[in-house]
């Protein structure tokens, strides 16, 4: 064989060998992301900061490619990075910061930075996080709302909504041993999170009923802060059995002061909440997320995410707790209530639904959605119904009033109409006369309690604005566009605090107008 073909047979053999392994090729970095914003140091202690890479199949050499980024160099004596170690899912990490035990306070916008490949210089910075030792003032924000402060174990960060942090939370001088975790489904995705609140044993806080279970809600997408408030005091103003109370509060977060925050009760059964009998009656949840332990479709009535058929879920008993009996009889129950609402004698005053349904809840449980034109009723979201023993179905509690709730953003045909007159059953209580007689003579008797709603609004938005001023510089409501396709939710994330409080009272006066004309 002569050179050239020698040579040439080289040349193919590399260019062949080439095409056959391109895995060999290191994945180049191009972005890192933080999950905790802010992260509390112990003094002379440690605390875990969860991260990721989202460029698939990287990988780092561990410690050595991982440095801290600090604002000035001085101020790498403060902290240090002391492990970094992989997680799960693949391309998550957590990186194990510990502080240097020196007597100054701090807090320091940190990032963290990986090497685009191992042993190069160059390096992708993650965005700023806060790291503080403890340096916020002891007497904490000042705006006039109750400071709640949790500590969490070690400092231990809140990273997802299963594992129960045993924690510390101080109210007014009062401590309560607790446990906290992360909650909810679209909120938890924001970065300003909710977490639900677990006490050691039964207590009040802050003059609310005792018990173990409390939610903080974050209200990241409400620039008014005050929708899930205006929302339990207009349910609070009709029949429904129980309506939760809330407080709205500071809350502080490992020495870090998290923003404005709405302590509520939890939707549980017990005497001083959902009061049915905890052994023979039960609690149902309609979610359009189909999240429940215990769920199935029901084919009548309407969901506006699933068409024909409504989710139902089993929220009480506990799923540990209820016995596969207990899951048929529910379930037989429901469909029986069903069959008789779309049966043909549905309206029949006494072996129609009146003979299953405590009518005068499901009627005043929609005046509070149609009021506060929340479209979720028909999704449908957060929507309860819960029957004692041996009693009818009951309509309630109201939950989960932040997301477009009096917005003609969510619900351009509140500004002429009603929004949940087809909603789940509602479309088929509709159908009859007596039912839609009585929705409008509970309308009329309510409005003049309703129309002093305004005023507790305009009073609110003065208990709330110092909170709010404090809270909008840390966080942006508008950033709820990235789950909603580019667009804003409710329609007000940009405006001013203020102007979106007035928008507020303005729909809500228009609401009582329209839902008159249009019952």
């Amino acid at each position: 064989m002569r050179k050239w073909q020698v040579l040439l047979a080289f040349l193919l053999l590399a260019a062949t060998s080439c095409k056959e392994t391109p895995a060999e090729v290191a994945p180049s970095l191009k972005s890192v992301s933080v999950v905790e914003k802010t992260l509390a140091l112990p003094r002379g202690g440690s605390a875990e900061i969860h991260f990721s890479v989202t460029d698939a199949g990287f990988r780092f050499g561990g410690l050595r490619d991982v440095v801290l980024s600090f604002p000035t160099a001085g101020d790498a004596a403060a902290c240090r990075l002391a492990d970094v170690r992989s997680d799960s899912p693949e391309g998550h990490y957590i990186a194990v910061l510990e502080d240097t035990g020196g007597e100054s306070a701090y807090s320091l916008q940190l990032r963290l930075g990986v090497r685009t490949s191992p042993g190069s210089e160059a390096m992708v910075l993650s965005e700023p996080f806060e790291v503080s030792n403890g340096g916020v003032p002891s007497a904490g924000p000042d705006t006039g709302l109750p400071i709640v402060r949790i500590e969490t174990s070690g400092g231990k960060a809140i990273v997802n909504k299963v594992d129960w942090i045993p924690s510390k939370m101080t109210i007014d001088g009062t401590e309560y041993a607790c446990s906290v975790r992360g909650r909810g489904n679209s909120t938890w995705e924001w970065r300003k999170k909710p977490y639900a609140v677990k006490l050691d044993k039964k207590a009040e806080v802050l003059g609310m009923p005792a018990h173990k279970r409390w939610v903080l809600l974050a209200n990241f997408v409400d620039r008014t802060m005050m929708r899930n408030i205006v929302s339990m005091k207009v349910a609070s103003l009709t029949s429904l059995a129980w309506t939760p109370r809330c407080k709205s509060v500071e809350l502080v977060l490992n020495g870090v002061h998290q923003g404005n925050y709405l302590l509520i009760e939890q939707v549980k059964v017990d005497k001083n909440r959902v009061a049915i009998d905890a052994d023979e009656g039960f609690m149902l949840e309609l979610d359009f997320h189909y999240d429940n332990e215990i769920q199935w479709m029901d084919p009548n009535g309407r969901c506006n995410q699933f068409g024909k058929g409504i989710p139902f879920g089993i929220k009480h008993p506990d799923p540990e707790d209820i016995t596969a009996e207990q899951v048929a009889k529910i379930k037989e129950y429901v469909t029986t209530v069903s069959n008789v609402l779309y049966g043909p004698g549905f309206a029949d005053p006494v072996e129609g639904y009146a003979r299953y349904l405590d009518v005068a809840s499901f009627i005043d449980y929609w005046i509070v959605f149609e009021v506060m034109g929340n479209h979720e009723l028909g999704n449908p979201g957060s929507v309860y119904m819960h029957r004692d023993k041996d009693g009818l179905l009951t309509a309630g509690p109201c939950w989960d009033f932040d997301w477009g709730v009096l917005s003609y953003k969510t619900s351009p045909q509140a500004r002429t109409g009603l929004i949940n007159g087809k909603a789940i059953w509602y479309e088929r209580l509709f159908a009859d006369p007596a039912f839609r007689s009585a929705v409008k003579a509970r309308f009329n008797e309510l409005l003049p309690a309703l129309q002093e709603i305004p005023v507790f609004m305009e009073e609110t938005e003065r208990e709330l604005a110092r909170s709010a001023a404090l809270n909008f510089d840390m966080w942006n409501p508008a950033e709820d566009a990235s789950m909603n396709g580019g667009s804003i939710i409710n329609g007000d994330e940009r405006m001013s605090f203020h102007d979106a409080s007035v928008q507020l009272r303005e729909v809500f006066e228009e609401r009582l107008k329209v839902i008159a004309k249009s019952l």
